[in-house]
């Protein structure tokens, strides 16, 4: 839910408010909400993973953080709110429950499909305090339902019970709205979160008690005129508006060009096919044959397989925790696994034959990491998922990928050593240069047969200024296991840089450059 930052990475609770929050709606039947933009400190980004057996909240694991995205439809008034050089940001909108509507604010998160706020009833969780709370009691339209909810994040959880009452979103009125009154905010997630709860607009498919979403009813009530809604977000940090969400269109005065379309491939979040990633304009050798990616609103980061995500920060520069596994993996067993390659040994099976894993060969480099899907993923390797083994798996895609290069033994050591040395910390930070930001390459994902770069100003997020500024990588490692796996997430980072459409009706997701 929210991106996971070290402290050490970023002064401590920095709070600046940078945006009002703006509803309006106009003659082109669209309808908009502003969205304030907040720069936050990252020990307060949530991680937007959700557990396995949880509720399906989004998978944006370790990077994301509650960033209130814009709702963009089909129309003309989409505001992009973008973190520019802080990565830490928030984006929220207001909305109002009940009659007479209490406010309350919200992430637009397209990672999940419920809606939550803190409820009166919560009386022994911090968070609870600092925000709004809603009081069934004052209004005149609360229907009861009383079924108990739960949602697990990767560092913070809710849980309470379901209400329905009139839901608020601009200048519409969605009637008898199915939602959670949060009772209990355990931990400090949401204790210095300046949002109050979350308004999901993802599909059904992953909405805890299947309660139908908000956005479901704004399209089945007749609220909006075209099933489509878009993302502006604001990469301007020192524009008055965060960015705005347009129920019902797209504005074009927020993007250039056309929008590239992919279908969704399984609905629950907005998941779609990706083709290669590229690093300076040359392929990683990971998605070459196709990866799966979701846009998440609610992710501040870009999150990606270790394996590819390594090679990234390795080529930016990015100083990760050194993995001494898999330097001794590389040291005692490298010259092995490259002559097996060179033998055409099964790439997925070596790590296998060698005695590192005990499976059969056919899981991804993400055995062992926990998945934020909707079923907890079955074990493949008999319980053995160890760093070792995890370690020479990535060495295997790693050196197969430079020997298509005909790099020499001693090159090919070299550079999956210097990879070791760059694999990120448990919370999965990494930090460059920021006097080095020129130099850096830009780095692209293929999304329907088109190439979307991102250059080092648009992945490297800058926290501080002056001397105390620090650069951190925008690219976050998060292993999503097979079948649905290797998946990315391609949150705040990429849909700044690239306007955001999701057609509801056609079950497609549109990405324009951002204007």
């Amino acid at each position: 839910m929210g991106t996971k930052f070290g402290a050490s990475l970023v002064t401590p609770f920095l709070f600046l408010l940078l945006s009002h929050v703006v509803f309006s709606t106009t003659n082109d039947g669209l309808v908009r909400i502003g969205l304030k933009k907040m720069k936050i400190d990252q020990k307060c980004h949530m991680n937007r993973r959700s557990n396995a057996n949880e509720q399906e909240e989004t998978p944006g694991g370790p990077i994301r953080k509650y960033h209130l995205r814009g709702n963009l439809g089909d129309s003309e008034d989409t505001d992009i709110v973008a973190l520019k050089n802080y990565m830490d940001a928030q984006y929220f909108g207001e909305i109002g429950i009940g009659s007479p509507a209490q406010k309350f604010t919200v992430i637009f998160d397209t990672g999940s499909s419920n809606l939550w706020v803190p409820s009166a009833k919560c009386y022994f969780s911090v968070a609870c305090f600092f925000h709004s709370k809603y009081k069934s009691s004052q209004s005149s339209t609360y229907t009861k339902n009383g079924k108990s909810a739960a949602i697990q994040y990767g560092t913070g959880a809710i849980a309470g019970f379901f209400s329905q009452d009139h839901v608020t979103v601009g200048n519409l009125v969605v009637k008898d709205q199915d939602f959670i009154e949060a009772t209990k905010e355990p931990g400090i997630t949401f204790v210095a979160a300046k949002f109050d709860g979350i308004l999901g607009l993802g599909f059904q498919e992953i909405s805890v008690g299947n309660a139908v979403p908000v956005w479901y009813n704004l399209v089945n009530q007749g609220l909006v005129t075209e099933p489509v809604f878009s993302f502006w977000l604001n990469r301007n940090t020192e524009g008055e508006e965060g960015g705005e969400i347009v129920f019902g269109g797209v504005d074009s005065n927020h993007y250039k060009g056309e929008h590239t379309y992919v279908p969704v491939t399984q609905k629950g979040y907005w998941q779609f096919d990706m083709g290669d990633v590229l690093i300076g304009g040359e392929t990683s050798g990971f998605c070459a044959s196709g990866c799966s990616a979701i846009a998440d609103s609610g992710t501040s980061l870009l999150a990606g397989p270790t394996t590819v995500i390594t090679q990234i920060n390795h080529a930016i520069g990015a100083s990760g925790v050194v993995s001494q596994e898999c330097k001794t993996v590389v040291e005692q067993y490298g010259k092995t696994i490259m002559e097996m390659l060179l033998a055409q040994a099964q790439p997925k099976k070596i790590c296998s034959q060698i005695g590192f894993c005990t499976f059969d060969g056919t899981h991804g480099v993400s055995m062992g990491i926990e998945s934020m899907v909707n079923e907890k993923l079955e074990m493949t390797s008999d319980g053995v998922h160890d760093a070792a083994c995890t370690a020479c798996e990535m060495a295997v895609v790693w050196m197969q990928n430079r020997l298509r290069l005909n790099e020499t033994e001693d090159q090919i050591l070299n550079y999956v050593n210097e990879l070791c040395e760059r694999l990120p910390s448990p919370s999965g930070e990494s930090v460059v240069q920021c006097d080095a930001l020129s130099s850096l390459p830009s780095v692209s994902f293929t999304i329907g047969g088109k190439v979307f770069d991102l250059a080092p100003e648009q992945y490297v997020l800058k926290v501080g200024e002056g001397v105390a500024a620090q650069c951190i990588s925008g690219f976050i490692a998060l292993d999503v296991a097979p079948p649905r796996g290797p998946l990315w997430i391609l949150g705040d980072i990429f849909m700044g840089r690239y306007h955001t459409v999701f057609d509801y009706g056609n079950s497609t997701v549109g990405f324009a450059e951002a204007a």
